[in-house]
């Protein structure tokens, strides 16, 4: 005989309902040691491009900043890209994003790694945070184009962000030779604005400073290409691990243990 008076009896269990599986980011919360990046950067192939198309830049630009920056790199003989000339030796910087200051943002990448879906996890660097973010490159570039002083030969590529970037958008790099004149620049053409960001501190911290240090990125990626043109570094190698990490001959952190280390801070 069942004895009716044992809690529970007669009424359904509280823990019927089904549960729903829900994702967690292994290293979502902040921490003081480094997390194992060749594992970081495996984890971006599972994850997608985190804003909608057809709600940005060019058909919707209400919210987005829009940027267009270019600095010249010098002059070729008139007509296509020399071999080996000064547009080949920008693009090869562009391509092995060998021209980011290592103080505001430094990438590491799979090696080998084709350009096009190319997975590279960002490490955003402000005062003792790092704030480790993905992105992917989606479009390679090698095309004639109709500029305002003729014809333009443009090389490079476009990433865009993944889920858990602080941002939501797309940058183009560049290498552009006018086919009249030779003249070369190095052009970058963005489309941005902040993620939805979990972390209230985070939140209110890129409200206050996430612009002014993306365009300080910008201002310093255009004279860090130009500087290292005259003595451009190798073609970079992977580490032990797998990882290529840029740009080559980034100086080591001097105060490792006070970094503070946040991987996806946004959804």
């Amino acid at each position: 005989m069942r004895c009716s008076g044992l809690p529970g009896e007669g009424r359904p269990s509280r823990n019927t309902r089904p549960r729903v599986p829900v994702r967690r980011d292994r290293y979502r919360s902040p921490a003081l040691n480094a997390p194992d990046l060749a594992a970081v950067v495996d984890d971006l192939r599972g994850r997608s491009v985190n804003y909608d198309e057809a709600l940005a830049p060019p058909h919707v630009t209400d919210g987005w900043h829009q940027d267009r920056w270019a600095v010249e790199l010098g002059h070729e003989a008139p007509g296509e890209p020399e071999p080996g000339g000064l547009v080949a030796a920008a693009d090869a910087l562009v391509n092995g994003y060998e021209f980011t200051d290592p103080s505001l943002l430094r990438a590491a990448y799979r090696y080998p790694a084709d350009v096009v879906g190319r997975d590279m996890l960002l490490q955003g660097r402000f005062a003792m945070f790092r704030f480790h973010m993905g992105v992917r490159i989606t479009a390679e570039l090698d095309e004639l184009r109709e500029g305002p002083d003729g014809p333009e030969r443009v090389v490079g590529w476009a990433y865009q962000t993944l889920d858990g970037h602080l941002e939501q958008g797309k940058l183009t790099y560049e290498i552009v030779k006018n086919l009249t004149t030779g003249r070369v620049e190095f052009r970058i053409d963005a489309y941005s604005r902040q993620s939805e960001i979990r972390n209230p501190l985070f939140r209110v911290g890129f409200g206050l400073f996430g612009r002014h240090t993306q365009l300080r990125f910008y201002r310093a990626a255009l004279e860090r290409l130009k500087a290292r043109l005259p003595h451009p570094p190798g073609e970079p190698g992977p580490d032990p691990d797998g990882l290529v990490r840029v740009p080559t001959g980034a100086p080591p952190d001097h105060a490792t243990w006070a970094e503070i280390h946040v991987v996806h801070p946004g959804r």
